[in-house]
């Protein structure tokens, strides 16, 4: 078989699957999502093959507990006390110390986006040098000896002065979610060989065991806000990678039971978030952790995107909530965020989801006009899912 015959294989393989679910729905069969992802991805895919490895080893800071191999990070709303400069940190809600040693985090985002990028212009193209070049990235963080990061999170979220780490640091990693979802799509690669997808799903399932075992995992892994949405969201993109059916039923289960029936108010906001100092952004926020499992966790049987509480609580009431908020920012009835409002709303991926799955051709439109490529860091590390060729055929519609 020829070059060009397989890369038409490839994009038949990946693009009828959508076209389908596409076409299923009413009144949203003008949706061209390839068109307007292909000309975001091709040009920043290139750029990205100059670009080289960058993993946690590059970067360690004097405060942290770990060695070179241990992914480190320091509590965003945490500072220094001005009654007592060399004495434990203070906490200012929403308010982000910009003192704090953010490398790791930063390199795991870039990695997301990388990966991200250059997996879908793989999809898009079917061209080798791209698929060549996200497992180059893939085998630095997960397989080479000198390079990859240990998979635990013993030093996320450290307070000078109380804690070298914290359960509700594992919401750094949130950015893998779409490192394990390349990783998968890039299986079908000859240049991402057995033996590193071998190794990288071995590091995968050594994480997820450490988030489903370790004290920090099984405390997140109850939070009852963002963080345990957060949570199931890493565990379901781990265990999809992986093939852990039990964490996956598990996940099913807390997001009826939990996600919506008790976190979701009767309008369909989330109370947990909307008394934080930043409540807009905290609202987009967890919507969009909510998609990323509804895509994940459902299935033909099972679909969490048309689940309905006997409340009435379901996707489609807090896509209600907050949709009127996204193209009207200036009629939100509660507190202005403390910090970064001007920077929301962006192309959030609940927008495209709900109305991929729920039929709704306005959630399209408006995903569509707003920005893509956020550069604001405190938007990029709560908008962990930006790359959608490597969801939409996630599984079909029901």
């Amino acid at each position: 078989m020829d070059r060009s015959m397989s890369r038409i294989l490839l994009c038949l393989f990946f693009f009828l699957p959508l076209a389908s679910q596409v076409g299923a729905e009413k009144g949203i069969d003008s949706f061209d999502l390839l068109a307007v992802e292909k000309s975001r991805i091709l040009p920043k895919a290139k750029s990205y093959l100059r670009e080289m490895p960058r993993t946690v080893t590059a970067d360690l800071c004097d405060r942290s507990e770990g060695d070179a191999h241990d992914f480190y990070s320091e509590g965003d709303y945490w500072w220094p006390n001005p009654k007592d400069p060399d004495g434990p940190y203070i906490r200012r809600d929403g308010e982000t110390n910009p003192a704090n040693f953010i490398a790791h985090r930063k390199s795991m985002i870039r990695l997301s986006e990388l990966i991200g990028t250059l997996v879908s212009a793989y999809l898009i193209t079917g061209e080798e040098k791209f698929a060549r070049h996200a497992a180059r990235h893939l085998c630095a963080w997960f397989v080479e000896e000198n390079t990859k990061m240990r998979p635990s999170l013993l030093y996320g979220q450290a307070i000078k002065g109380k804690h070298t780490g914290r359960s509700i640091g594992i919401i750094d990693t949130l950015h893998l979610v779409e490192v394990a979802r390349g990783a998968k799509k890039l299986a079908a690669s000859p240049s991402y060989r057995s033996s590193d997808q071998q190794a990288v799903q071995a590091w995968f399932s050594q994480y997820l065991n450490w988030i489903n075992t370790h004290e920090y995992g099984l405390k997140e892994k109850l939070h009852p806000n963002n963080h345990g949405v957060c949570w199931s969201l890493q565990a379901a993109a781990f265990a999809d990678l992986v093939g852990n059916s039990k964490v996956m039923d598990w996940i099913r289960g807390q997001f009826k039971t939990e996600y919506l029936a008790k976190m979701m108010d009767e309008s369909g906001g989330f109370p947990a978030e909307l008394k934080r100092t930043k409540p807009y952004g905290y609202s987009l926020f967890i919507l969009d952790a909510m998609a990323g499992v509804a895509e994940l966790a459902s299935t033909e049987s099972e679909n969490l995107w048309k689940f309905v509480t006997p409340e009435g609580r379901s996707m489609a009431k807090g896509m209600s909530f907050i949709y009127p908020y996204v193209v009207n920012k200036d009629s939100w009835p509660y507190e202005k965020d403390i910090m970064y409002w001007e920077e929301w709303p962006v192309r959030h991926p609940s927008l495209l989801f709900s109305g991929l799955r729920l039929g709704n051709y306005s959630h399209l439109q408006t995903w569509k006009k707003l920005e893509a490529d956020p550069t604001t860091f405190e938007v990029l590390r709560n908008l962990p899912l930006r790359h959608p060729m490597l969801w939409v055929s996630a599984h079909q519609t029901p």
